[in-house]
């Protein structure tokens, strides 16, 4: 297998101030070591319980970086590959696992050192310097940079020469704008580089310019394009453009048991059916909103005039009910999005049942896992949820808006969007509009130098899938408010 990780990186200013206040502080405390210089203490002795290992016998500590490979927040669950594969090994070793999340490299490092977390998670290059201070674990990756182009038959490329003649987008200042650059002197000249310097935009914008056919051809790390491809079918991402470099985790030098321990159950684990679950969860399941579901099939039902579908009349009568404050087409059209109503629905991120409900949400209402795929008790719970998300935007006078923001709320968590309102208020935008504002700062959570903003609480967000599900959804209820069965 072949994949990478995308590690955040500040703004030089902003990295610097991080730097200096992280500095005082643990030196405050008399815990800062330096990266890659790493204190050297008495090895841990190793015994079968590898408890000595740990800081704490009761629990694994793990350090990661919010993003989208390593760990992110969505609809209030805890997500991402190295997070799951962490939560195994915690199980595996019989513990509670506990996460710290970092804002940068540099700060992975010197957690690990100062001895505040185990284990880093998110992969670091394995390199001659780094292994003279720190113990490389646990499962193998090789990042690289591979060609993104669509699968048209005309354009596409299947080697690097095939690129002479060709336009290739990237970012400025760019480790892809560097790779594209040496790339076109090694294969003779004749490449085409279109450097692009607006930054607001990133890799994975560029990746959505290939699909909609603004731009032919970009670069982009191997494991973000491996998840791009779960959303966009007409990529081809075969074309390896960067020379491959080996990706482990961390952990200390003195730390060899744990470090052992962790390989083993790794060399075990890449058989596990569990193991293999995650993989094909980040990296192989559809997560457009078409074809994201699994469970069972549900033969069409052509609906007659004046039906939206076969749960219009649980739609109303909950709604009244439960006082929902929105007419019931809204439910009907959030459950078009969710689950093509089809109650026995599985997303790829947990949700579950007609109204996409997460087994946490469903918990905090009273509803198993089980209970979830109820199609009444899927509804009660969604109503319950938007009840609450709506009262989360007092402040937001205007009812159409306050829609917008209760959408976004109900696909993301209240929390990506309250980041999002801070990030538009900060940089001069209003807070209380969606379009063209809070919108704007809701996709732009997907770039490090915005969701690692001391404003933003709840890190990583792929917002471009919550700017559409908002707009879908309007444009969904928009169509379904006309209709009104007579029978109810």
């Amino acid at each position: 297998m072949r994949f990478i990780i995308s590690l955040p990186q500040r703004s030089p200013a902003r990295g610097l101030l991080f730097a200096l206040a992280t500095l005082m502080l643990l030196l405050a405390t008399g815990c800062y070591h330096s990266p890659y210089k790493s204190k050297a203490r008495a090895p841990i002795p190793c015994d079968s319980s590898v408890v000595s290992a740990l800081i704490n016998k009761d629990s694994l500590r793990v350090a990661t970086v919010s993003s989208s490979t390593s760990y992110f927040i969505y609809k209030d669950e805890q997500l991402g590959y190295e997070y799951e594969l962490a939560k195994l090994l915690a199980k595996t070793l019989g513990k509670a696992m506990k996460v710290v999340v970092a804002p940068n490299t540099a700060a992975l490092f010197q957690m690990l050192d100062s001895a505040l977390v185990d284990l880093v998670i998110t992969p670091q290059a394995v390199t001659v310097s780094a292994q003279k201070h720190y113990l490389f674990c646990g499962p193998e990756e090789i990042s690289g940079q591979v060609l993104v182009q669509r699968n048209d038959k005309g354009l596409q490329v299947k080697s690097v020469t095939d690129l002479i003649g060709k336009k290739v987008t990237v970012m400025a200042r760019s480790r892809f704008a560097d790779r594209l650059q040496h790339l076109s002197k090694e294969v003779g000249g004749g490449i085409d580089s279109v450097i692009i310097s607006d930054e607001a935009l990133s890799a994975e914008d560029l990746i959505g310019k290939v699909v909609d056919h603004s731009i032919d051809y970009t670069f982009a790390d191997e494991q973000i394009a491996r998840i791009a491809r779960t959303y966009y079918h007409n990529i081809d991402i075969s074309v390896n453009v960067g020379f491959g470099q080996r990706l482990r985790w961390v952990v200390r030098k003195d730390n060899e048991c744990l470090a052992k321990w962790v390989d083993k159950w790794a060399e075990a684990a890449s058989h596990n059916l569990a193991y293999k679950k995650i993989w094909r969860r980040y990296f192989e399941m559809g997560k457009d909103e078409l074809d994201d579901l699994t469970g069972p099939q549900r033969p069409r039902i052509d609906m007659p005039p004046g039906r939206i579908s076969k749960y219009d009349l649980a739609f109303s009568i909950l709604s009244k009910h439960h006082s929902f404050g929105y007419p019931w087409q809204l439910l009907a059209a959030i459950a078009y999005h969710e689950s093509r109503f089809n109650h026995g629905a599985s997303a790829w991120s947990g949700a579950r049942g007609l109204m996409g409900i997460m087994p946490r949400t469903g918990q905090r209402h009273g509803a198993t896992v089980d209970q979830l795929m109820d199609p009444e008790v899927s509804i009660r719970v969604a109503i319950f949820c938007l009840k609450a998300f709506r009262a989360e935007f007092p402040d937001i006078a205007d009812e159409e808006e306050r829609l917008c923001f209760t959408l976004a709320a109900y696909n993301a968590g209240p929390g990506h969007i309250a980041d999002a309102r801070r990030l538009a208020a900060k940089h001069g935008k209003n807070p209380n509009v969606w379009e063209n504002n809070v919108e704007t700062y809701v996709k732009l959570k997907k770039e490090p130098q915005y969701y690692n903003d001391p404003v933003c609480k709840h890190g990583y967000l792929r917002g471009t899938e919550t700017v559409r599900y908002v707009r879908n959804v309007l444009d969904t209820y928009k169509k379904y408010l006309p209709i009104k069965n007579k029978n109810f």
